[in-house]
């Protein structure tokens, strides 16, 4: 090979290094790209969750008698709009108007400050819109376990004090950076979003009381819902939502890291719920000699709030593993409630509660850097708070203007009694 050759293979040697050294070097994202990408996660899985109130309807109009289909549609559609309301006048500020390890926020309506976007990462009004739609699904589990004997305007009532001042409280200990988020972790809100509407709904339920005829001569009586095609409708929705709320909740997409991110939780969402399906499919066989499918229902919820809680951490197996739990919990807690005589008409209490819980304490578990001691003593916390003020607001209610409707309206059904029509006139109520 002569000298001239031997230089040019030489070049051509050399170019390939360089190129293939540039080709491995991950070029820098434009700021604006993150602030693109970032802005657009928060949107599309804000929208996205948004159709989870659909869900809530469907699952819960579904589970309801014929005579009450109508009223709970009003109530899921009113409460989303109370929840958006409230969240604009004083709740958005209370969850990050937080003091750092403080415990309550800013009174004061939300206002979005797009002044340095570059430097947030994201558009205001789409993180803005993204906490509104978590704060609207806490309140549509009140209403499903509370149905067909709650009136209307003391239900809404309820609904403005849970989404303006409860949740958000609790939510800036966390979210808000106040005195828990140091001690406790809650990925996208198990506790903070789902046990927090168990447990208001559990208040409520404990001052309702009963349908009447739930709990007769020590037995109880079945009350079969209107339509299970519906209801499965709205279990399929929430799980379509479920993508959004925990994919969305890693809160940024403006890198290939958090893309990666976002595609593993999603997958162990999805997983989650399936493995909460099948072992809730497998406990009704053995325990009842069939398969329930209104318990199969909440087996997969129950699994999609137990993964809530941390979905990106565990192993694919581990996510299956922790929504089985959930669908066993659902499968046993339906019947304590009957027990206790506590009337959960679609099964929330078990599904976002006791499964909110069970997700938070298990974080550890796939998260070595939380501790048992600090997730048991941020449930232990909200709990409490939550609890305990919805009791007192629920009790302050039904001893001023009343919660519970008349025995006739109740036989009747709220559609006739409180909306004065049907939600299928051409057939007869049951």
């Amino acid at each position: 090979m002569t000298k001239k050759g031997f230089a040019l293979l030489l070049g051509i040697v050399a170019a390939l290094l360089v190129t293939n050294a540039h080709a491995q070097v991950a070029p820098a994202i434009p700021d604006d790209s993150v602030f693109v990408f970032n802005t657009l996660l928060f949107l599309v899985s804000g929208m996205v969750v948004m159709f989870m109130a659909a869900g809530f309807c469907m699952l819960e109009a579904g589970l309801v008698r014929a005579k009450n289909a109508a009223t709970i549609c009003l109530k899921n559609i009113a409460l989303y709009s109370v929840a958006g309301l409230m969240v604009y006048l004083v709740g958005y500020n209370l969850i990050y108007g937080v003091a750092e390890g403080g415990i309550i926020g800013k009174f004061g309506p939300w206002g979005a400050d797009d002044s340095d976007p570059i430097g947030t990462g994201y558009a205001a009004g789409a993180d803005w819109y993204f906490q509104m739609v978590f704060v609207a699904t806490a309140a549509s589990i009140v209403s499903g376990t509370l149905a067909e004997r709650i009136r209307l305007w003391p239900f809404l009532i309820f609904v403005a004090f849970l989404t303006g001042f409860i949740y958000p409280i609790q939510a800036g200990w966390v979210w808000g950076g106040g005195w828990l988020d140091a001690r406790f972790d809650d990925f996208a809100g198990s506790t903070l979003v789902h046990s927090t509407g168990g447990w208001a709904a559990l208040a409520g339920a404990i001052v309702l009381g009963p349908r009447a005829g739930k709990y007769m001569h020590g037995r109880v009586t079945p009350i079969p819902g209107s339509s299970l095609p519906l209801a499965t409708l709205g279990a399929f929705i929430l799980w379509l939502g479920w993508f959004g709320f925990n994919g969305g909740s890693q809160l940024a997409l403006g890198a290939i890291s958090d893309a990666i991110s976002v595609s593993k939780i999603v997958v162990n969402t999805n997983m989650a719920a399936c493995g909460g399906v099948i072992a809730a499919l497998a406990l009704t066989q053995i325990l009842y000699k069939k398969a329930d499918l209104t318990i199969i229902l909440n087996g997969a919820i129950g699994g999609l709030v137990s993964i809530t809680a941390e979905p990106l951490q565990p192993a694919v197996y581990q996510a299956i593993l922790i929504g089985a739990v959930g669908g066993v919990i659902v499968t046993l807690a339906v019947p304590l409630l009957d027990k206790l005589k506590i009337d959960d008409v679609v099964g929330a209490i078990p599904a976002h509660l006791f499964c909110g819980v069970w997700a938070t304490l298990i974080v550890p578990m796939s998260n070595h850097e939380v501790t048992f001691f600090g997730q048991l003593t941020g449930v232990l916390a909200i709990g409490a708070f939550v609890f305990g003020v919805s009791l007192l607001l629920w009790l302050a209610l039904k001893y001023s203007i009343g919660i519970r409707a008349s025995e006739e309206d109740e036989r009747v059904g709220l559609d006739k009694a409180e909306l004065g029509l049907e939600a299928y006139p051409e057939f007869a109520s049951t």
